[in-house]
C-alpha cells in the first residue's frame, strides 16, 4: 500500500514539473513573437485660410475645405499681416500681457480662451472679450474668433500647421470661399424676395 502511494506521489510531482515546464515554454514562445506594434495615426496636411476682405477663416485638410468661420481683422490703424506663417504655439487660458498691463484668464481677457501663436512675433488666432467684433477689421492685427469657433479650431490644428493671410481676393481666397459666396449670394436672394413681400403687406 505504501509503495502504491509513493508511485502515486512520484507520478504527481512529475506531472507538477511537467506543467511548470509546459508553462515556461510557453510564455518563452510568446516573448520571441514580434509584438504588435499601434497603429499610426493618419497624417493629414492642414492649412487655415484668412481673407481679410471677406473677414473669414477656412480649416483646410488635405486641400480640402472642412470649416469655416466668422472673424475680426485689423482695424485700418493696425492691419493684419498678409504672408505665409506657421502655428508655432497653443495655449488654453492664456494670460494677457500689453506694457503696463497683465490680465490673468477670465471675462475680462481680451484673448478669450485660447490663442493660437503665429510665427511672426504678436501675432495669432484667439479669442474676444468683445464678440461684437466679429466680422469687422477691429483688431489690433490678429485674427479674433467666437469662443465656440475658437475652441473647435484649437481642437483641430497643431503646431507646425500653415496659415495663410491674403489682403486680396486672389485665386486662393476665391477657391477657398467659394462655397460661402454662393451660399450669401442665395441668401441675399431669398432676403430680398422675403423683403419684397413684407412690403407688400404694408
Amino acid at each position: 500500500m505504501r509503495r502504491i502511494d509513493g508511485v502515486r506521489k512520484a507520478q504527481q510531482k512529475w506531472q507538477a514539473v511537467l506543467a511548470m515546464l509546459v508553462i515556461a515554454l510557453a510564455r518563452a514562445a510568446a516573448k520571441e513573437q514580434p509584438e504588435a506594434k499601434p497603429a499610426k495615426a493618419e497624417a493629414h496636411t492642414r492649412q487655415i485660410v484668412v481673407s481679410i476682405p471677406d473677414r473669414k477663416l477656412a480649416l483646410l485638410q488635405d486641400g480640402e475645405v472642412i470649416r469655416t468661420y466668422p472673424v475680426a481683422v485689423g482695424a485700418a490703424v493696425s492691419e493684419s499681416p498678409s504672408g505665409e506663417f506657421k502655428v508655432v504655439s497653443r495655449l488654453s487660458n492664456p494670460t494677457y500681457y500689453h506694457p503696463h498691463k497683465v490680465i490673468p484668464p477670465g471675462k475680462a481677457n481680451p484673448l478669450g480662451t485660447r490663442w493660437i501663436g503665429l510665427d511672426k512675433k504678436g501675432y495669432g488666432i484667439h479669442g474676444t472679450n468683445q464678440p461684437d467684433s466679429i466680422g469687422k477689421a477691429a483688431s489690433h492685427g490678429c485674427v479674433r474668433m467666437r469662443r465656440a469657433d475658437l475652441e473647435a479650431l484649437f481642437s483641430m490644428v497643431r503646431v507646425g500647421d500653415s496659415v495663410v493671410i491674403r489682403a486680396d481676393r486672389d485665386e486662393l481666397i476665391t477657391r477657398v470661399f467659394a462655397a460661402d459666396a454662393n451660399a450669401n449670394v442665395v441668401a441675399s436672394a431669398s432676403a430680398s424676395d422675403s423683403a419684397a413681400v413684407v412690403g407688400g403687406e404694408n
